[in-house]
């Protein structure tokens, strides 16, 4: 069984066209483009019971080959702790108590105990990665609903983890209201829809630079800082999107600004990754180990 996105998720018009669809090993994922505010989303899309099937016997199967960390995985999550790390000491001068969503083996809460002396709380689905943080002396919960007395946090990180979602507004304005202080931080990471082969189905979102802005803004958050770059991948191509933002003060009426002309530039985007892997190998795709 699967489920027809009937609206935009994120300004809820019903008018959309195809925009992508392609097999992902058996599997057809189609990609649907919002005709109003240029948002790409996954439609049809599995059901809440079939997603949390996946994610719990096929996911890290799927993508690591494994239900546990291996040394290739670690070696990525380390080199993209240190990228966020980075891009969050230049705009972020404490953090006291970190909470990371999707946390993984836990490195990127390591990294930031480390250098801001941070507590830091996880939440992962994955029992493997769970044990794996949770030697490092890492609490790490299955899900948010498992954080009893921890709120609030100064800083809630997702890298990586929206563009699963089902509903990125709501789920980013609940972390709001009920987990980030109102002074706080929200550090996230998503493929870039204008370079990065995103359209997998695990992916029900792809966002642009536009719409992870606009994302954010619907769900009650100030950007403070957007960037595109290919860290810890590339140097010359940006496969990612990552931005920090805070809690809107006063919370505002939400404005739509559109994304126009989605096609072209994913078109354009994909082009200009094809002529630099080919110029600059080594440089367009940085392997990791």
């Amino acid at each position: 069984m699967s489920e027809t996105v009937t609206h935009c998720p994120l300004c809820h018009s019903d008018r959309s066209r195809p925009f992508d669809r392609r097999d992902f090993r058996g599997q057809a994922v189609v990609n649907r483009l919002c005709r109003n505010c240029g948002l790409v989303y996954q439609s049809p899309r599995m059901t809440g019971a079939e997603s949390a099937e996946f994610y719990a016997a096929e996911y890290r199967k799927m993508y690591q080959g494994g239900e546990g960390p291996n040394v290739k995985d670690l070696a990525v999550q380390r080199a993209r702790a240190n990228s966020l790390y980075e891009f969050t000491r230049r705009h972020v001068g404490r953090v006291t108590r970190h909470l990371d969503i999707g946390c993984s083996s836990g490195l990127l809460l390591q990294k930031f105990r480390e250098t801001f002396g941070s507590q830091p709380a996880g939440i992962e689905p994955g029992e493997a990665y769970r044990e794996y943080a949770r030697a490092s002396g890492i609490p790490v919960h299955a899900s948010l609903d498992e954080l009893k007395g921890e709120a609030p946090f100064d800083l809630v990180s997702m890298a990586h983890v929206l563009e699963h979602l089902p509903d990125p507004v709501g789920y980013l304005a609940n972390l709001r209201e009920k987990f980030l202080a109102p002074e706080g931080w929200l550090l996230l990471e998503a493929p870039n829809l204008y370079c990065h082969d995103s359209f997998e189905v695990a992916h029900l979102f792809s966002f642009s630079a536009r719409t992870l802005r606009q994302t954010l803004e619907k769900a009650g958050f100030q950007v403070a800082a957007l960037e595109s770059h290919g860290r810890p991948r590339s140097t010359i191509l940006p496969y990612y999107l990552t931005a920090l933002a805070r809690p809107a003060q006063p919370q505002r009426e939400f404005v739509l600004r559109p994304e126009r002309g989605a096609a072209i530039k994913r078109r354009l985007g994909l082009l200009r990754r094809r002529v630099l892997s080919r110029l600059f190998p080594k440089k367009a795709w940085i392997e990791l180990t």
